[in-house]
């Protein structure tokens, strides 16, 4: 039996145990195209032994920015870890000049790129940087394709060189280095070896109910990512067919096509689906609309191993029967387990989609620490509301006397690339400072309350935790996105983005006609509406905590506009650069 020790372990272990015909599947054209494991082996030999002809060394870094997941990331992974060199993920919405930043403090040699797009940005400041050559996923005319470096690697004659850097890996050494998408300042470079993810796969693995050999997942979260690529090598360890969504935007269609066993999202995914599914119950009429939110109102209410009693598990058995089914049917059927990470999960997605028999399994983890430190797990009593699971294997959390999360184990980083003082800052000894504050119950259950940079001050002293305030404001309709502020300031207050989609469902229904999104955010009966529901609201919190004024921003807030992080987290600090005159109308008019 393989014993999996580095990264590029898994694809041999998966062979040896599982040898899938549907390893990895990608849509070119319209139509599915898989590889075997087999072909992922013989693929990513023959990329190691390419980039050798090509002069790359052991450490070289090789940075990859692809728009969509797809099976060639993969292999080109493999392909550079065989030979003791780094991958670089780059995320693909950030600035041509954080593209630049990236390159050149990493010291790419060589650059991979998935389309027309990210080649502009990359063309843009590559004569900046010391990458000698960009490759491309797609065909791109003029453009070097990837399947270049294969056809070099066809001649075999140096695969013993590549088997030679194979045996001089060692679990310890780099194996990535994953710029984080950073709510303030440069990115920094997060250096994480074999080890570090390895560990993290093997220790989340006992966590994860999957039919070994048999389970088919979707992926869809940027791969560049930790999260979602820890869970790629966390399937291939496990035999889990891997397809790739073709974007976010065709992810409800691939899932009808794929029909996935699991998936992974961060929250505002979640919320998102469950908005779509909302809004079709609302447009039905009569007794289907009654069942409808009789059923949503009961999971709503659900409560894990039968601790509502007799009467509410009868109820939901005929939930589930007549109406749950249909979302279950409308996700592909198939889907027995989600799981979340990145961001804080509402507690009613928990709760509703668990009634609905597509438990969201939250997680809770950095990419300083590979990135998993704790997830729920629905056997053996594993599955808490409201919490992020117990801690994994081998990982260990303490609390710090400020209720700051600290945690020591083998998936805590190397540290920051080429920053030994920005290390220093999250380190004590062995125990890494999350930035997060939380709390472990009786039961061995760890909960997030706030991010300990976010909270503030009022003026009067008192403490704020913006993130749970925001968290419980999404759950109304009207509201996609909302920011709550008042550092030094004598009240807390919020900035909001509209559900534009559903106030102007709404405006249709109570005959209301905007003339443009400007005006939108200005009408007396919608600013009413929204202060009811920030009224509703803030009965769940203290005086100190309650939103006490709010403005409505104009635009969408996005991952381009620079509001949000690639993940999707608020960008607090730019936030309040774009929306400082309404930031001024609310503290200073």
């Amino acid at each position: 039996m393989i014993e999996i020790k580095r990264i590029f372990d898994f694809p041999y272990y998966l062979k040896e145990t599982y040898n899938l015909e549907k390893a990895f599947s990608t849509k070119y054209g319209g139509e599915w195209l898989s590889i075997s494991t087999e072909e992922y082996i013989d693929k990513a030999n023959a990329m190691s032994r390419g980039l050798l002809k090509l002069g790359v060394k052991p450490n070289d870094k090789i940075a990859v920015i692809s728009t969509n997941n797809r099976t060639e990331w993969n292999i080109l992974d493999i392909g550079v870890l065989q030979l003791g060199a780094q991958n670089v993920p780059i995320y693909p919405t950030i600035s041509a000049e954080d593209y630049e930043y990236i390159l050149n403090h990493s010291e790419s040699v060589y650059c991979f790129i998935s389309d027309k797009e990210v080649l502009e940005k990359v063309n843009e400041i590559k004569s900046n940087t010391n990458v000698k050559k960009v490759f491309t996923f797609d065909f791109i005319p003029g453009e070097a394709h990837w399947e270049e470096v294969l056809k070099i690697g066809e001649d075999t004659s140096n695969q013993e060189e590549v088997e030679t850097l194979k045996k001089s890996v060692k679990p310890e050494d780099l194996a990535t280095l994953i710029y984080t998408s950073g709510t303030t300042g440069k990115p920094k470079g997060v250096m994480l070896s074999h080890n570090n993810l390895v560990s993290n796969v093997i220790d989340s693995e006992k966590r994860v109910p999957f039919e070994k050999g048999k389970s088919r997942a979707l992926s869809f979260l940027p791969i560049c990512h930790v999260f979602e690529r820890m869970i790629l090598y966390l399937y291939q360890y496990c035999g889990v067919e891997i397809h790739f969504a073709e974007s976010i935007e065709q992810m409800s269609f691939n899932i009808g096509e794929v029909k996935p066993t699991v998936m992974t999202a961060v929250p505002r995914l979640y919320e998102k689906v469950y908005e779509k599914i909302i809004a079709k119950g609302a447009a039905l009429s009569g007794i289907k609309k009654g069942l409808f939110f009789w059923a949503v109102n009961l999971g709503l209410k659900y409560e894990p191993y039968g601790q509502n009693g007799s009467w509410y598990e009868f109820q939901l058995k005929i939930a589930r029967k007549l109406i749950f089914s249909k979302w279950k049917a409308g996700l592909g059927g198939k889907l027995d387990l989600m799981v979340s990470g990145s961001a804080a999960l509402q507690p009613r997605l928990t709760r509703i989609f668990a009634a609905a028999e597509m438990p969201i399994m939250e997680g809770y983890g950095l990419t300083e620490t590979s990135p998993v430190i704790s997830v729920n797990d629905m056997r053996n009593g594993g599955f808490r509301i409201g919490t992020v699971g117990r801690v994994i294997d081998h990982v260990e959390v303490k609390i710090a006397e400020d209720g700051e999360i600290l945690c020591k184990g083998p998936n805590v980083m190397m540290g920051y690339y080429k920053d030994p003082e920005k290390t220093a800052e999250v380190m004590t000894g062995d125990y890494f400072h999350t930035g997060d504050i939380g709390e472990i119950d009786a039961d061995g259950f760890l909960k997030i309350t706030d991010r300990k940079k976010e909270m503030f001050k009022t003026s009067g002293g008192k403490y704020v935790a913006p993130a749970l305030i925001e968290n419980q404001f999404k759950q109304s309709r009207f509201i996609e996105q909302i920011m709550v502020i008042g550092e030094g300031e004598k009240m807390p207050a919020a900035l909001i983005q509209l559900n534009f989609e559903f106030v102007k469902e709404w405006a249709k229904r109570h005959d209301i006609v905007f003339q443009s999104d400007a005006e939108m955010v200005q009408n007396e009966t919608l600013l009413e509406r929204i202060q009811e529901e920030i009224d509703t609201a803030n009965k769940k919190f203290g005086k100190w905590e309650q939103i006490k004024k709010f403005e409505i921003t104009p635009d969408i807030w996005s991952i381009e506009g620079g509001h949000l992080t690639p993940t999707m987290k608020l960008r607090r600090r730019v936030i309040k650069e774009i929306y400082q005159d309404l930031i001024d109308k609310i503290y200073r008019s």
